[in-house]
């Protein structure tokens, strides 16, 4: 594998720009002096914000943006072999990398590297830890995979010997990483156009944890089905994390505002350790924060930034995220695109005031929608009323014979009301004509289901 020098910036060209992690890899690489240019589909702010800080962008993908001066190409997993530019740096033998692998090098460099994996909660925790860090002036690098509004983005150039960046475990990319401490906040199904099944993915985390030096931590939730297969005989120091189980970092005590936002106590090896107040809904985040104070802790994070970090912290952008209201209707956004996500915030949901819940939801992927079926009508029946979209394709060319029909109908099935329409126009005309004064719309799914919400605000 080509490695980088970064003591010698070159030109670096990305493909495919305008994702949240390559974007932040594209300002980290600015920030050491690297030139770069990039393509995407289209602009977006995170390709305006890379163009204000002088990066060269490309929209459409053609041969002609590998430019002769280009000495390393960067590409993502969706890339595929018949990309235009790609073809061109094979021809030209230019050195490649995998966003994957430059995020893995540019982790090599920082002496204290923290890496955030799971199914799900990721981005949630590694925001939280983030603003624990900056206000404990820890002076962090950050990429994280989603808008947070302390940073003003999805990325901050610390001047530390610190670096925080969520790990996903797709295409087993986590495994091109050089981490010194991993959080592993949970292992389930998911991603299985690339994994064969469950047990195939939990060999992929448990590989994970073995990247781990000998000095390292490892803070896994004790939560997790037979956590032990993933950490036993490892080198590193384990710290455990759970709600149900007996562990290391555990919560009690457990109250709830009128919004939801929970309010617990901290047991530290079965010792109470402190109160904290979370500003953001769910009994899924308290343990999200658990993770985040056991990591805070291990990196001697003083309590008082702890606990004034996570009272601070009000989310990120596309995690329970309040929209506005229109006639008395509250719109919130999430990003849940998983069962299990749905569940936690359909739930948390529950104590947030409303009189009837209406979700919204875009299933992300044809393969996650049809091996996971089952699961998302479970979990979208906690809403009073379902109403869906299109299934966003993502990545995928094969509809694999499932479409957001045969969702409706499984879940119609369990006795809810469940509607679908074939444009984002329909939805919202049918929600302005059925929504109640005090009723609570989430617009959920990672696709741009946001739209409908946006839309809706913007009518008179």
């Amino acid at each position: 594998m080509y490695k980088i020098d970064f003591n010698k910036p070159l030109h670096i060209h990305f493909i495919g720009i305008g994702g949240i992690s390559m974007s932040g890899l594209a300002e980290v690489l600015l920030d050491r002096g690297f030139r770069v240019s990039g393509s995407d589909a289209k602009s977006s702010p995170l390709t305006k914000a890379l163009e204000k800080k002088g990066v060269r962008l490309y929209y459409g993908q053609r041969a002609s943006n590998i430019t002769d001066d280009v000495g390393l190409v960067v590409y993502t997993a969706a890339i595929s072999k018949t990309n235009p530019e790609y073809g061109e740096a094979v021809s030209r033998g230019l050195p490649m990398l995998s966003r994957a692998d430059l995020l893995g090098q540019i982790m090599k460099n920082y002496p204290t590297s923290i890496a955030v994996a799971g199914t799900h909660g990721k981005t949630t925790t590694t925001s939280m830890l983030s603003q624990i860090l900056l206000e404990a002036d820890k002076d962090p690098t950050i990429s994280v995979g989603g808008i947070l509004p302390s940073i003003g983005g999805n990325i901050r150039v610390g001047k530390s010997g610190l670096f925080l960046a969520e790990a996903c475990e797709y295409t087993n990319s986590f495994l091109s990483f050089f981490p010194t401490m991993e959080i592993i906040l949970n292992i389930e199904p998911d991603h299985l156009d690339f994994f064969k099944d469950i047990d195939e993915i939990r060999r992929s985390f448990r590989a994970f944890a073995e990247l781990l030096p000998k000095d390292g931590f490892l803070i896994i939730s004790s939560d997790i089905p037979e956590y032990e297969e993933i950490t036993r005989d490892l080198p590193c120091q384990i710290v455990t994390i759970g709600m149900d189980h007996e562990a290391d970092y555990m919560a009690a005590d457990l109250m709830k505002d009128k919004y939801g936002h929970p309010a617990f106590t901290l047991l530290e090896k079965g010792r109470k350790a402190g109160n904290y107040y979370l500003r953001i809904p769910g009994r899924h985040n308290v343990s999200n924060a658990l993770a985040a104070i056991a990591a805070s802790k291990l990196l001697d994070v003083d309590d008082e930034a702890i606990v004034s970090g996570l009272s601070h912290f009000t989310g990120a952008e596309r995690r329970f995220e309040f929209k506005g209201e229109i006639g008395g209707v509250v719109i919130i956004d999430d990003y849940a695109h998983h069962p299990t996500e749905i569940e936690a915030t359909l739930s948390a949901a529950k104590d947030y005031p409303h009189n009837e819940v209406w979700c919204v939801f875009q299933p992300h992927t044809y393969s996650r929608t049809k091996s996971l079926m089952s699961e998302f009508a479970r979990a979208l029946s906690k809403a009073d009323h379902v109403v869906l979209a299109d299934i966003y394709a993502a990545r995928e060319n094969d509809t694999l014979g499932v479409s957001s029909e045969d969702l409706q109908h499984r879940i119609q099935e369990l006795g809810v009301h469940c509607e679908y329409f074939n444009s984002f126009d329909l939805i919202e005309q049918y929600l302005l004509s059925h929504c109640s004064k005090g009723d609570l719309i989430f617009t959920m799914g990672a696709g741009d289901v946001v739209r409908i919400g946006e839309e809706l605000l913007g009518k008179k």
